[in-house]
């Protein structure tokens, strides 16, 4: 479970959740992401349930980043306890979301198999969401079959280039056998 190794504060107060979220807003390192629509408090548990039905789905392919922590921690008193006598003691610990932040990011899958498991993550999150693509890929290692997306481009540059070079000699073939059947 996600929770800080150690705060300066043991309580914290509620807090409100009002506005848009101003940090976390844009895909930083993968290609695809989860953004939030409404603003909650979400959970350690309900980050790690989302976290394990995406990997679940992508089968240890591609490479998932959190982009959230929980580091607000929530108190309780026990059941039964008389009015007074203090706040209570630290239960849980959440993760303050506004709409607008981007939960999980996603990079090195095809884009229906990250659709589907970023679809299956908002289903274990208590908000509404929505998938996002980004329009560039930073210089962030994919792990596709053990090759970077740059050597994926360079290798579909090179089989296009041969392609190219092959449909030439046809041509430049075609021309010739043209040219010793009229003589």
């Amino acid at each position: 479970m996600l929770m800080p190794k150690r705060v300066k504060y043991r309580k914290q107060f509620r807090g409100r959740m009002k506005g848009k979220s101003n940090k976390g807003n844009t895909i930083a390192h993968g290609q695809y992401g989860l953004v939030a629509l409404e603003p909650a408090w979400i959970t350690n548990r309900q980050i790690e349930a989302a976290r394990i039905a995406m990997t679940r789905y992508i089968r240890r392919g591609g490479q998932v980043w959190i982009k959230i922590f929980p580091d607000k921690p929530v108190t309780a008193k026990p059941a039964e306890t008389r009015m007074g006598s203090g706040k209570g003691s630290p239960e849980y610990w959440v993760a303050v979301v506004k709409p607008g932040r981007v939960l999980f990011e996603m990079a090195g899958v095809p884009r229906e198999i990250a659709a589907e498991a970023m679809r299956l993550a908002g289903h274990k999150l208590p908000i509404k969401t929505k998938f996002i693509e980004s329009d560039h890929q930073g210089d962030v290692y994919v792990p596709v079959v053990n090759e970077t997306l740059a050597d994926a481009k360079k290798a579909a540059h090179t089989a296009f280039e041969e392609e190219k070079h092959a449909a030439e000699e046809a041509a430049a073939e075609a021309d010739k056998g043209g040219d010793a059947h009229e003589g």
